[in-house]
């Protein structure tokens, strides 16, 4: 939820996000939204973001913003930020400020971004400044730790593509790259606002020269994959019953981008009967017991 949100606020134009997550970490990035100066209108489960093109008002280029214990809106933002030009404070609550953002600072730091520490070194809250874009040391690749958090990686995907006017930009990961699975919802989320990032294999991403975000205009977000297989196993054991087709989940398909939704391949060769749609899926008791 909270990728789509900051892709339709760098976008031009309004994107309708359908099904938006209702947690605790997606209120704080609107909220952080609307104070950057994004048009945020909820009514009847569709949230629509006014984006700003990859440009920043001018009565937004100074801001407070509190996110929390959100860090997929901290990391992000942090990296968004730091590239469109303005001086920005971000903070959180108590817990927030421990979790480690240093690997991020230092790869942003290391092309020219200017951010404070105002705690203690290597995690929040920060201050960040502004820079020009021309001004960015970007002809070199921008080396990422990836075995901390993908968060890193993530933030960085989403937000270079505001610098990539007139070059590649490369980003080189350092270690083995955890948690691939949510890259690939990161990316296949940057193609659906415009930007195609050429994947060499897991350690390079390049974002292509004059890359722009484009609001697909609606979008959907998919329910939680995790959550759903605690599902999926009940449709797998549950003893069947006349007129009773099992167990139908709504709002994630077997075509599903989250790496969790393999465990329908599991639930499938254990025995379970599992039909699907574009945004659904039906399961029952197949053949028994389970293998």
């Amino acid at each position: 939820s909270n990728r789509v949100l900051l892709l339709a606020a760098l976008a031009q134009g309004t994107t309708a996000v359908h099904d938006l997550l209702d947690s605790d970490d997606t209120p704080v990035m609107l909220a952080a939204l609307a104070r950057l100066g994004c048009g945020v209108e909820q009514s009847a489960g569709v949230t629509r973001i006014t984006g700003l093109g990859g440009q920043l008002k001018e009565d937004a280029r100074q801001a407070e913003l509190f996110l929390g214990n959100a860090g997929t809106a901290m990391r992000p933002l942090t990296a968004a930020l730091s590239l469109l030009g303005g001086e920005f404070k971000l903070s959180g609550v108590p817990r927030m400020h421990e979790r480690p953002i240093g690997d991020l600072v230092d790869a942003l730091v290391g092309l020219g971004c200017e951010i404070d520490y105002l705690g203690n070194p290597g995690y929040p809250p920060l201050q960040i400044h502004p820079v020009a874009l021309d001004a960015l040391r970007l002809s070199a690749p921008i080396r990422v730790r990836g075995d901390v958090s993908s968060q890193f990686l993530t933030a960085l995907l989403l937000a270079l593509p505001l610098a990539s006017a007139r070059q590649d930009i490369a980003i080189e990961v350092v270690g083995e790259l955890i948690s691939k699975p949510y890259i690939e919802i990161t990316l296949n989320l940057l193609a659906r606002f415009g930007i195609q990032v050429r994947r060499e294999a897991w350690s390079r991403f390049i974002i292509p020269a004059g890359s722009r975000y484009r609001s697909p205009g609606s979008i959907h977000i998919e329910s939680d994959a995790s959550s759903a297989s605690y599902f999926i196993a009940l449709g797998a054991i549950a003893t069947p019953t006349p007129g009773q087709a099992g167990i139908r989940i709504e709002g994630v398909g077997a075509d599903s981008i989250q790496g969790d939704i393999r465990f329908v391949e599991a639930a499938r060769a254990m025995g379970a009967q599992v039909d699907s749609g574009p945004n659904w899926l039906q399961i029952s008791r197949g053949s028994w017991p389970l293998r």
